[in-house]
């Protein structure tokens, strides 16, 4: 089958690991099935890879992806959940054997991929393929941390810290489609005003006061903006932390969090009865992932530079 993979750990040149071309079909163990892929879409968990960062060198090369809607063989549409486990029930996050797709097992960047039967989720009619490929990865994240980790509800105030980002632009939307009260930051006025079409409340450069405090911060930048995402919130309110691209040591100003009473919360993926509850969201609400651009597989070098290059604003969906 066709596939597009990471065939080395390349930390300085991610591109030149990047390899397009046959690669072995999957072979699905007692309890898994065959997808056959449709559209994925592309994350930074990607280059990670291509980088050598998580993942052992013996699995390489591995197929990359981990987002993917597509049909199973008796003609089910369904989305791909990206976590792999050994849990059975529970939060499926929590387990010591949690990981994702394109780590431990193959990825979605191919004709075919094996997952287990439970990691299906139904597509329904309303979503496009392109817009259901885009949903297992950073889509997941934002919508964990908005509803399950940081429990908000419809009329409360959220910060996003790097408007521009793929988790922080699907809980942008998330949020908005969810009744909620957004302010947005980010050191790209650009950005900002994009942020501003696509429906938040408020958008300020990054560090500058709040013309009001938030009940909750979404924090995936890290040292840059820990300090800020701090001084934010409420007393008593929460800050939901799923990524440092900045850095991962912030100063802690743990003063300001015991007297003000903050709640420091971390938050990975998601599960498989999350990303059912995120669909249905997006089946009722209307509420769509945006698309920067949709790339044919053989394409996939060009969307990868435009990762590296950072110039993006929403999803990069490769379709078969």
């Amino acid at each position: 089958m066709f596939a597009i993979t990471a065939s080395a750990a390349r930390p300085d040149d991610p591109l030149a690991a990047l390899t397009l071309g046959e690669h072995p079909d999957p072979d699905p163990a007692e309890g898994w099935e065959l997808v056959d892929v449709r559209t994925a879409s592309l994350n930074h968990h990607d280059i990670w890879t291509l980088r050598g960062v998580g993942i052992a060198e013996d699995r390489l090369p591995v197929v990359l992806g981990c987002d993917a809607a597509g049909t199973t063989a008796d003609g089910r549409e369904v989305v791909v959940h990206a976590v792999i486990s050994d849990l059975q029930g529970g939060d499926e996050t929590l387990s010591s054997g949690f990981s994702i797709l394109s780590e431990v097992h193959d990825g979605t960047f191919a004709d075919r991929v094996a997952v287990p039967s439970r990691n299906l989720v139904e597509k329904p009619a309303s979503l496009s393929f392109e817009e259901a490929g885009c949903l297992s990865t950073a889509w997941l994240t934002a919508y964990r941390m908005l509803f399950t980790r940081g429990d908000l509800r419809p009329g409360q105030r959220v910060l996003i810290q790097g408007a521009g980002g793929g988790v922080a632009t699907a809980a942008l939307l998330l949020a908005r489609g969810a009744g909620l009260h957004v302010t947005v930051t980010s050191r790209d006025e650009a950005k900002l005003e994009r942020a501003l079409e696509l429906g938040a409340n408020v958008a300020v450069a990054s560090g500058e006061r709040l013309p009001a405090r938030v009940d909750a911060v979404i924090e995936t930048v890290g040292e840059a903006t820990w300090a800020h995402s701090l001084k934010a919130l409420e007393p008593g309110g929460v800050v939901v932390v799923a990524g440092a691209t900045s850095g991962p040591n912030p100063p802690a100003d743990l003063a300001r969090v015991f007297f003000r009473q903050l709640q420091v919360v971390g938050s990975t993926m998601g599960t498989r009865d999350e990303l059912e509850r995120l669909v249905r969201f997006l089946d009722v609400t209307g509420t769509r992932p945006l698309i920067d651009e949709t790339f044919a597989f053989e394409d996939a070098p060009r969307a990868f530079q435009r990762m590296l290059d950072g110039e993006v604003f929403g999803k990069l969906v490769l379709r078969r």
